[in-house]
């Protein structure tokens, strides 16, 4: 092996090493029970959840309608029910899934 092939695998191995360390910390974020933020429905705007948002849709990008109730994003922890919603019943983000009020 010469020095520049041997240079290089060892800057392709470096970089594969630092991905795979970062990934944890990236999924913790939002999956772990400490995380600071939360699943907000019917705030996301059309084409703007963060994830599945019910049936025909299979993640995030997916939701058909602004203020969807169905369709969640995440927002900082304690912030969901303080978010407007027009289309629910309290005019304010829920933290589950709900049936759109009709206007």
């Amino acid at each position: 092996m010469n020095k520049t092939t041997t240079a290089a695998s060892l800057a392709l191995a470096l970089g594969a090493a630092i991905a795979v360390a970062a990934t944890p910390a990236v999924a913790q974020d939002y999956s772990s029970g400490t995380s600071a933020k939360e699943k907000c429905y019917g705030i996301a705007m059309k084409g703007k959840n963060d994830c599945k948002a019910g049936a025909g849709t299979s993640c995030a990008g997916t939701s058909k309608t602004d203020y969807q109730g169905d369709a969640w994003t995440f927002v900082a922890k304690g912030t969901c029910e303080k978010t407007p919603a027009p289309t629910s019943s309290t005019g304010m983000g829920q933290l589950k899934p709900y049936t759109e009020k009709k206007a």
